[in-house]
């Protein structure tokens, strides 16, 4: 199909949702932990179906979902007892999200999640933005109840995702390969056999650990590892979210390194089109243009390594007088992509 702008990251596929797709211009859609009923931590086929029948019936393709709840894996990321019966309910999520023809279902490995510590951090000309600073992590490293609300609720139960003090107890990284290495083992067979995609998200912030937890997908280094692990499988693939990539320490050059390794292989199912000023350990988050690398540079990079899915607005900046959704930052960062792919396309004729 080649390089195209998807819009996504909502939870409920509304008439207003689907309107908006389509007068923006895009062709395809991706939903966020869709709302369905899981009441016993797994989604129904019916459900699912549900939702693709509504994109197809407006004229557009269901690229992607993204996320489960993560109280559905909570005991398989963190190894704990009852996570056999999670991985098999998460497989049965599995079969429900291929057989109602979604061929890309896009997880993390986060157990508490991303963390933020201002949501209005400024940005360019008033707008305001997501904002992360170690530093303030550090310095309230006792206040349980402050930290706590830098956790989203958007992805899962709040009080069910782990967090500890100063003093522990602490999740290794290990301890987190080897909950990485359980799960994955499990799932992966039966996302081959129904021929779905699951494509992992970087760790956001990128950080070693937050809240006691290790995490594992803050560098390079670590994707490549889990890429000699699993990545015999047709069904291991990325949620590449650039956002987090240009987060890491050195910025820019982490982009161009994913982009380089794992596009030529095929494995770059979709990507998160965002940006930020700085890294870790502080950072903003940003309009398209305004960040660590240059957007015209990466779609030419991403074409020139043979990647040909679909690009997705994430989080944008709340604009002057802008909806809960941030439906005008949203259409600037779409039509900011739909530029650059044009362009691209008439630059290869």
């Amino acid at each position: 199909m080649g390089i195209r702008a998807a819009v996504g990251q909502f939870h409920d596929l509304t008439e207003e949702r689907l309107r908006f797709a389509k007068q923006i211009g895009v062709t395809g859609l991706q939903m966020n932990n869709p709302a369905l009923p899981g009441s016993e931590g797994r989604w129904a086929e019916k459900d699912v179906r549900e939702l693709a029948d509504k994109v197809r019936e407006a004229g557009l393709t269901f690229e992607a979902i993204e996320n489960v709840p993560s109280q559905f894996y909570m005991k398989a990321m963190m190894g704990l007892e009852g996570r056999d019966e999670q991985i098999e309910n998460y497989q049965a999520t599995i079969r429900a999200v291929a057989r109602a023809g979604v061929p890309v279902l896009g997880l993390h490995f986060m157990p508490n999640s991303v963390w933020t510590t201002d949501y209005v951090g400024p940005t360019r000309g008033g707008a305001t933005a997501r904002k992360f600073d170690m530093a303030v992590v550090e310095a309230n490293s006792e206040n349980m109840e402050l930290l706590r609300s830098f956790m989203p609720t958007g992805l899962g139960s709040l009080s069910g995702m782990p967090l500890f003090g100063k003093d522990g107890p602490f999740i290794s990284e290990e301890m987190m390969w080897s909950n990485y290495s359980y799960f994955m083992s499990a799932v992966l067979p039966v996302a081959e056999e129904e021929g779905l995609r699951l494509a992992l998200h970087p760790d956001d912030p990128p950080v070693p650990m937050l809240g006691g937890v290790a995490r594992l997908f803050y560098k390079p280094d670590n994707f490549k590892k889990a890429y000699e692990l699993f990545g015999k499988s047709p069904s291991w693939a990325l949620d590449l979210c650039l956002g987090c990539c240009s987060e890491m320490i050195g910025g820019k050059k982490n982009v161009t390194e994913m982009i380089e390794f794992f596009a030529p292989k095929g494995r770059i199912a979709y990507i998160h089109f965002r940006d930020v000023q700085g890294t870790v350990p502080n950072f903003t988050e940003c309009f398209i243009g305004d960040g660590n690398y240059d957007p015209a540079e990466v779609v030419a990079l991403l074409a020139e390594n043979g990647f040909d899915g679909f690009l997705l607005d994430d989080h944008v900046p709340k604009m002057d007088g802008d909806s809960d959704w941030n439906h005008r930052g949203r259409a600037h960062a779409i039509g900011y992509m739909q530029g650059l792919i044009r362009m691209l396309e008439f630059s290869r004729k």
